[in-house]
């Protein structure tokens, strides 16, 4: 699996959480795209998998995204769900980008997730 082919998969997957309601104020996420808009990225991705040394889980605990809403609430994005031979995929991959960058796995996580940012903004501006 290559980057392009990740933030594909992740982009797809993601995509498929909306719409999506903040809890607290309400506030309606019509897309992926308005929701990263519109809220503010809380720390780093964290795969709690990863965490546990545990590159191919049977149950996956799974990997998370952190946002905050305007309102100040904490939002979440990701991967319960998930199939998971894809998700195994998606983890071997940021194990070796990780190893091949000299870097945790949690870098890796947040540079992708700024590519898929970029990406699908600018589908949207398309």
């Amino acid at each position: 699996m290559e980057e392009r082919d990740v933030i594909r998969v992740i982009i797809d997957f993601l995509s498929k959480q909306f719409p999506k309601d903040c809890n607290c104020c309400g506030k309606h996420y019509h897309s992926l795209a308005d929701f990263i808009k519109n809220t503010k990225h809380l720390g780093q991705p964290v795969s709690y998998d990863a965490d546990e040394k545990d590159w191919f889980p049977k149950i996956p605990i799974g990997t998370i995204s952190i946002y905050t809403c305007s309102c100040g609430t904490s939002l979440s994005l990701g991967s319960d769900g998930m199939n998971v031979m894809t998700l195994w995929r998606i983890m071997q991959w940021a194990r070796k980008e990780s190893k091949a960058r000299g870097t945790t796995i949690s870098d890796v996580l947040e540079d992708l997730r700024d590519k898929i940012d970029n990406s699908v903004l600018q589908d949207e501006d398309v």
